[in-house]
């Protein structure tokens, strides 16, 4: 049955208003001046090795999603092509990975956003209550941006990120004319005494500030041309970021010292502060619009991916309604909602703050888990749905989707292997336990949803309608 107009998300953004999301969602800037100092402190003057490492699988995954949203365009995303293609309790493990992946990402944005407000005000040290109310006036400036439509979310999106790639430009100009010689202390790569412990967990840190390209994929029925553009955005987005970080990382490691990388909770002002004064004010500007932009398109990513699961009744209904506007507004207000309520608790209960942080430590081990299941699922869709490339793989240009399927999976399935080995020492004691424990709530929630016997549905979305098909496997579900 086609569902009703009430019932769709406005078809507005076309292929810029995606590459604008998804390099913004990213958030280049604000992720150097927050991760910065962990990434240093866990790979040295590794850490440009460690960022092309990541980045590798990371781009081909973007390749990956432009196929996947070729052949299965939906709000879901990743969520919704394993419904499609490996089956339901598939599905719904990947929706607890994808809710565990974003959800987590949203705390560690609120309080740097409040804390680099509060810096550019100049003031420092602030109470615990006064970071609150200002990441609490953050949360209500996302939540609005995002419940006023999809229109008004790419136009702020592109004000935002326009601040974002002057400053990046800036500080090319003004760090490269500034080179001269290395700073006392500055990290020096050399290939032969690569400390590689320290650069996998460097990837995982890594992996939190490459990804968000993906968005346009789960924007993929709120745009023009659902076949033709989402997935471009993402390729256009992650390829950007990665550029952005090989131009900011030489600057950094060659004009500071490295213990004051390790100690900085702002890398970029840090670098501002010490090689041009005068462009200080301007970078502190720049970072609280790539954290801003950071956080309403986080939850973006969240909501779309509720909505779609809602639809399909792996969690309740209300959570997809949608406002006049037509955006999940419950999607949004809940979790920049309960988001809140983990940052309270961060500042105001000392007890609840080593729990909170070992948990939103495990959540570069979910985004990497969402594009490892990501590679599973196509390379399972060319190997036993994709009939051309099963029987005349050589001449057939999926050829190389699979080869890049088989680098993806193989690489962030070592990278989460080696995250558990090394996370405790380098990252935090019982990161490991804390995602072995996260791993295990998400089968039990699969069994719960298997448990209940509720009828599942599966929405199939086309340019024209959206169609629901209901109890039926993947090999049905044709595109």
């Amino acid at each position: 049955m086609a569902a009703g107009d009430a019932e769709t998300l406005h078809k507005t953004y076309q292929l810029f208003d995606l590459s604008s999301l998804s390099i913004s969602s990213v958030g280049p800037i604000f992720s150097v001046a927050a991760a910065g100092s962990a990434m240093v402190q866990a790979a040295g003057a590794d850490v440009p090795l460690a960022i092309v490492l990541i980045a590798i699988p990371f781009i081909l995954c973007s390749w990956l999603f432009l196929s996947l949203n070729q052949h299965f365009p939906n709000s879901g995303a990743s969520y919704h092509w394993s419904r499609r293609i490996i089956g339901i309790n598939f599905s719904n493990f990947q929706a607890w990975i994808v809710i565990m992946a974003y959800f987590w990402s949203i705390p560690p944005i609120l309080i740097p956003a409040a804390q680099f407000t509060l810096g550019a005000l100049e003031m420092h040290d602030p109470s615990g209550l006064l970071q609150i109310v200002v990441a609490t006036l953050w949360a209500l400036f996302a939540a609005g941006v995002l419940l006023f439509g999809a229109r008004m979310t790419a136009r702020v999106t592109q004000v935002f990120l326009v601040v974002e790639v002057v400053s990046v430009a800036f500080m090319t100009i003004i760090g490269y004319s500034n080179w001269g010689p290395a700073a006392v202390g500055s990290g020096t790569f050399s290939f032969s005494h690569i400390h590689w412990a320290g650069v996998i967990v460097c990837m995982v840190v890594a992996a939190t500030i490459v990804d968000g390209w993906e968005i346009d994929s789960y924007a993929a029925e709120e745009t023009k041309k659902p076949r033709l553009t989402p997935g471009w955005g993402g390729i256009i987005g992650a390829v950007s970021v990665v550029v952005y970080y090989l131009l900011i990382w030489p600057l950094l490691l060659h004009q500071l010292p490295l213990n004051q990388l390790k100690n900085s909770g702002d890398t970029l002002s840090l670098w501002a502060g010490t090689v041009s004064p005068a462009f200080l004010p301007w970078m502190r500007i720049a970072i609280i619009a790539s954290t801003a932009s950071g956080l309403w398109l986080t939850t973006f990513i969240l909501s779309r991916a509720l909505f779609a699961m809602s639809r399909d009744d792996v969690i309740p209904g209300w959570l997809g309604k949608l406002n006049r506007r037509r955006v999940p507004y419950w999607s949004i207000i809940l979790p920049i909602a309960l988001a809140m309520a983990v940052v309270f608790m961060q500042v105001f209960f000392p007890s609840m703050r080593d729990l909170f942080n070992l948990v939103l430590s495990a959540a570069g081990f979910f985004l990497v888990a969402e594009f490892l299941l990501d590679g599973i699922n196509m390379l399972s869709f060319l190997l036993f749905q994709h009939r051309a490339v099963r029987h005349r793989l050589k001449i057939h240009h999926h050829a190389g989707l699979l080869l890049g399927s088989l680098i993806v999976v193989a690489s962030l399935s070592a990278v989460e292997i080696l995250f558990l080995f090394y996370g405790p020492k380098y990252i935090a004691v019982g990161v490991d336990q804390t995602v072995g424990i996260f791993l295990l709530l998400g089968i039990v929630y699969v069994a719960w949803l298997r448990w209940r016997k509720k009828a599942q549905s599966t929405f199939v979305f086309n340019a024209d309608e959206l169609q629901v098909v209901t109890n039926v496997g993947p090999a049905l579900l044709k595109d």
